[in-house]
This record gives structure tokens, C-alpha cells and sequence, in this order.
């Protein structure tokens, strides 16, 4: 069958899992990627800065296989990208957000002809609103959290992370909801 399924089923597993930006794993090269203690080092990210990113084991596991699978499919790579194209080269950005569209368009995600529809930058949005529905709904101080989501992101000011507050009407009537309790009862 070849490396490119493999490729992109695992590297559009890793944008849901961590939230990562589109070009962050297309960036990594084989020496960010420690599976051992299952961590990546995403390095100078949209603002300049590099960060770490924890990965859930199931993840770990994921990119273990597709490391091996790469491994035999491309013993010879002419990159040291992580992620490699059937010819062992680095992805493009351009190609693997033709891909996702594509895709998306075969598993009934948008029309054939569809000019709008799921982005990957949407898989990112989607991990940082179930982090906070995920918070509220168990009684965890986002405002205290909201810090450790933003480094995990790697957003430059925490603000980037607010506006995912407003994102989505469930949000803002859980922050609401929050709100309400944390307000001391008014007599009469």
C-alpha cells in the first residue's frame, strides 16, 4: 500500500490528539520525537519560542508504530522530517492541508465541490474547547488552569486562550453558569 495512508492517518491523529498548529509536526525532525518518554520538542513555534509537548501514551504507542512502519517503508529517507512523503522527503504544508480536504470531501465531511468545510486548524480549536467544557464540568478553576492550557498550546499571551471561552455557545453558558455560583445570593 505504501507510506502516505500511514503518514496521514497518523499525523491527522496527532493534530486531534495535541491540538499542535499545522506546521508544528510537519517541523519535527526524528530527533524531536522522543517515544521512549513520549515527548516532543516543537521548536521555534509561530512566535519564536520552542516548547515540549506531553503526549498521551496512546499517542506515544501511535507514532511508535508509524516510526517502525516509516522505517521499513523508507530506510533511506532524504530528510530527517519525522513525517515523510513516499519519496522520503519532509511533507509540504500545502500538501497535507490538500489532503485533509480531500479527505474530508470522501468521508462525507463536505460536499464534492465544497469550498468550505473542516480545517485542521479546526482539530487545534477542538482540543482546547474539550479541555475547558472537560474543566467545568468537573469543577476545576480554569481561571487557575488557563495558564497550563495556554504553555501546552503555545500561545505568546494568555489572552490567545481566552477567546477560546467565547468560542462556542456550551462555553460560554458553562463560564456563565460558574459565574453565577461564585456570586454571593442577594437579599431582598
Amino acid at each position: 500500500v505504501g507510506l502516505r495512508p500511514q503518514t496521514y492517518a497518523t499525523l491527522f491523529g496527532l493534530y486531534a490528539a495535541t491540538g499542535m498548529r499545522c506546521n508544528e509536526p510537519l517541523r519535527l525532525d526524528r530527533g524531536d520525537t522522543d517515544l521512549v518518554d513520549g515527548v516532543l520538542t516543537v521548536r521555534d513555534t509561530k512566535f519564536g519560542k520552542s516548547r515540549y509537548v506531553p503526549l498521551h501514551p496512546s499517542t506515544q504507542h501511535a507514532l511508535k508504530i508509524y516510526a517502525a512502519s516509516r522505517d521499513r517503508s523508507c530506510p533511506n529517507p532524504l530528510s530527517s522530517s519525522f513525517f515523510l512523503s513516499e519519496r522520503g522527503t519532509r511533507l509540504t504544508e500545502w500538501a497535507v492541508r490538500w489532503t485533509f480536504v480531500k479527505l474530508s470531501r470522501e468521508v462525507g465531511l463536505r460536499g464534492s465541490k465544497d469550498s468550505h468545510g473542516p480545517r485542521l486548524h479546526d482539530l487545534r480549536h477542538r482540543l482546547a474547547v474539550t479541555t475547558l467544557l472537560r474543566w467545568y464540568r468537573n469543577g476545576i478553576d480554569v481561571e487557575r488552569h488557563l495558564p497550563e492550557l495556554a504553555t501546552y498550546l503555545g500561545h505568546a499571551h494568555i489572552t490567545d486562550t481566552y477567546w477560546y471561552l467565547t468560542a462556542t455557545p456550551e462555553l460560554l453558558q458553562q463560564a456563565l453558569l460558574r459565574a453565577e455560583q461564585s456570586q454571593p445570593e442577594s437579599r431582598p
